[in-house]
């Protein structure tokens, strides 16, 4: 059952990302992720330039020319979403919770997608997987992307990483483009990271929210663990009880970026406070400069 307020924000989010996939990231995306490969299209005689390489002898001995074979890029991809679904993504210190952020950032990609007629797919996980959605092309699909997202009911509260990008190596044999778009707050999958990262090309987006990074001085505060449920009272207007949260949010964000510059993915931080669009873009130019050699 979809509710009336659920249909606005689709409707929001359709006009508003739609619109963003023409407009800034239409060339950005097709330039930054490939097709599958080169295939076969025909044969011509052959002109000054033309790759050696590329002489279709036989057909040239029969037609007594030269004859050179044409091939063009297979633009078709397979687009996966894997979405995480656990409590955390519940939480929301500004005006939404980055559950929005999350469907917003993933429409965004999902239009850029089907805009060049690549298929897209959907993964929404905890610490489970709790729905699969096979990758297909066309707004009325993306819209069914978004929707599942925003009127998901989770049967459960926790985060494991690992399940979704294990599922994601199990399906299909084609190489995949996969954005994880997750909070990150997770421990041990970096070996299936690792795994699946080896086959697919693997592009983790960050959704943070500001509250996450430091704490506001608002005195006793008691602080819920939405995934285990777990109560604990923090005088947030200690001084060093702040500064000991900031360094370590620091740390365990510098930890997982260390890892995906490791395993040598391109990824990005988008903030609930901040347009999430330009993030993006900035991801998707350098990328392009870096598989173009431009500095």
């Amino acid at each position: 059952m979809i509710s009336r307020e659920l249909v606005k924000k689709l409707k929001k989010i359709e006009i508003y990302t739609s619109r963003l996939a023409n407009d800034q990231l239409a060339g950005s995306y097709h330039s930054v992720f490939k097709g599958r490969g080169m295939a076969f299209s025909e044969v011509r005689q052959y002109q000054p330039g033309d790759d050696v390489r590329f002489i279709d002898w036989n057909v040239s001995a029969r037609m007594n020319d030269t004859y050179v074979k044409v091939f063009t890029e297979e633009r078709e991809m397979t687009v996966m979403l894997l979405v995480d679904l656990s409590a955390s993504e519940r939480f929301g210190s500004t005006e939404k919770p980055k559950i929005e952020t999350v469907a917003e950032v993933a429409a965004l990609l999902a239009f850029s997608a089907i805009k060049n007629n690549d298929r897209v797919g959907l993964i929404l996980f905890t610490d489970r997987i709790e729905r699969f959605v096979p990758p297909k092309k066309g707004r009325s699909h993306v819209m069914r992307v978004v929707t599942e997202i925003l009127n998901a009911n989770p049967e459960r509260e926790g985060t494991d990483l690992g399940v979704a990008l294990d599922l994601l190596g199990g399906i299909g044999k084609r190489r995949t483009v996969a954005f994880v778009i997750s909070d990150f707050i997770a421990d041990q999958y970096e070996k299936a990271l690792k795994v699946v990262s080896a086959k697919h090309d693997v592009i983790p987006i960050q959704i943070s929210d500001p509250r996450e990074d430091e704490l506001a001085d608002v005195g006793l505060a008691l602080v819920e663990d939405l995934e285990t449920g777990e109560l604990v009272e923090i005088d947030t207007s200690n001084a060093k009880v702040r500064a000991e949260y900031a360094r370590e949010a620091q740390r365990q964000r510098a930890a997982r970026e260390h890892l995906f510059r490791r395993l040598k993915l391109d990824h990005v931080t988008v903030s609930t406070e901040r347009d999430f669009v330009r993030p993006l873009t900035e991801l998707f130019r350098l990328r392009q400069r870096r598989l173009t050699g431009y500095r």
